[in-house]
């Protein structure tokens, strides 16, 4: 197997970025380190021998549609969707910002 997966500090400034999380050097080392253990993990499914292992398409024999027919019905009318909630506005749920400008 090769050597330990590391990933590069650009890197985990860059996925932290994206999950919108806000890390200490220190947990962003540990994150790195974490990562790394992972990805080092299913590397670890290359040094299998698979050559007489069938492909397998679903794991029950024979079963092709398991989901039931689309039946339309009536749906709650917008003052029945928002009547218990506490926040709502012009028809609407109002919920916090959660993403910042």
């Amino acid at each position: 197997m090769s050597k330990k997966e590391e990933f590069s500090k650009e890197t985990i400034d860059h996925l932290t970025k994206l999950a919108l999380l806000e890390l200490s050097e220190e947990e962003k080392e540990e994150l790195s380190k974490q990562l790394g253990d992972i990805v080092n993990y299913f590397k670890k499914l290359d040094d299998l021998d698979t050559t007489n292992i069938e492909p397998t398409t679903h794991p029950i024999e024979g079963l092709f549609n398991v989901f039931r027919e689309d039946e339309p019905w009536e749906s709650l009318s917008n003052e029945e969707a928002t009547k218990n909630t506490k926040y709502k506005q012009d028809g609407y749920f109002k919920a916090p910002r959660i993403l910042k400008k």
